[in-house]
């Protein structure tokens, strides 16, 4: 049986997939992945994605500001990605937000500031919130314990996670998904395997974060969709568990937090 799979997190906005889109969404189906959830990170990649969405079937978009383009953004920026959010038919969640202390490019309570606004616009539309987290992982923790304590779980993804065991687990007592991309599969990220070993089934996903980040044995080359096999073959291992058993749950975990439409069995 040919396994299906999920790509929760993708960038195919990004300028180098502009002379090949049409063969990489073709070879990302004959690998299996049948739906991909592409990533805004501003207002012009947000409406990228809305578009990209309603063109190919098996795509669909999530919207948002990303912490490092925050400074960058007009007032107008969010209102549109709000709008989008709530009037885009294949939208299915909110983001990319978070923060980031690796690039110094938006000051942190301005990235604090737009963290809240998406939570609480994901809340307002019961959608999922993307995070990312590079290096600020204590600063996420405090306003996502604030968004718990005053909401209760939230439903969302730790996307392309790169952290410690107790920032995993805390990540899942707030109500969060984990989800690992080609990082997982890096000779250095031995610790990283040891941490997915212990993601619950039902709160694990599996991504690309393409065109960055293309796992072993394509590291170095642009990454793409069909990709998610070679992650999840090592993600399979860590666990001691099959393909068979990771495609299964990946693809019902991300078709629960999204509502995506079911796959078709191969």
């Amino acid at each position: 049986m040919e396994l299906t799979w999920i790509d929760t997190h993708a960038h195919l906005d990004d300028e180098r997939f502009n002379p090949d889109l049409p063969a990489v969404l073709e070879r990302a189906a004959q690998a299996g992945v049948q739906t991909i959830i592409t990533i805004g990170i501003d207002r012009v990649s947000s409406e990228t994605a809305v578009a990209l969405a309603s063109h190919w079937p098996g795509v669909f978009a999530a919207v948002g500001i990303h912490p490092n383009h925050v400074a960058d953004a007009a007032p107008s920026d969010w209102d549109q990605v709000a709008h989008l959010a709530r009037s885009a038919s294949r939208v299915v969640a909110v983001g990319e937000t978070g923060m980031d202390r690796h690039w110094n490019r938006t000051p942190l309570p301005m990235q604090t500031s737009f963290f809240r606004q998406h939570l609480a616009l994901a809340r307002q539309l019961n959608r999922p919130v993307i995070i990312h987290c590079r290096e600020a992982e204590d600063d996420v923790l405090e306003v996502l314990r604030s968004e718990f304590a005053q909401y209760g779980p939230i439903r969302g993804v730790m996307h392309s996670f790169s952290g410690n065991s107790g920032f995993a687990q805390e990540c899942l007592r707030l109500g969060l998904m984990i989800s690992f991309a080609g990082t997982l599969t890096y000779k250095s990220a031995e610790a990283l395997r040891v941490v997915a070993a212990e993601i619950p089934d039902n709160r694990l996903l599996i991504e690309t974060d393409c065109p960055y980040l293309a796992p072993v044995p394509h590291r170095g080359k642009r990454n793409e969709p069909s990709f998610v096999p070679a992650t999840a073959a090592v993600l399979a291992a860590a666990r001691k568990q099959s393909l068979e058993a990771l495609a299964r749950q990946t693809s019902e975990n991300a078709t629960h937090l999204f509502r995506l439409p079911p796959l078709v069995a191969g």
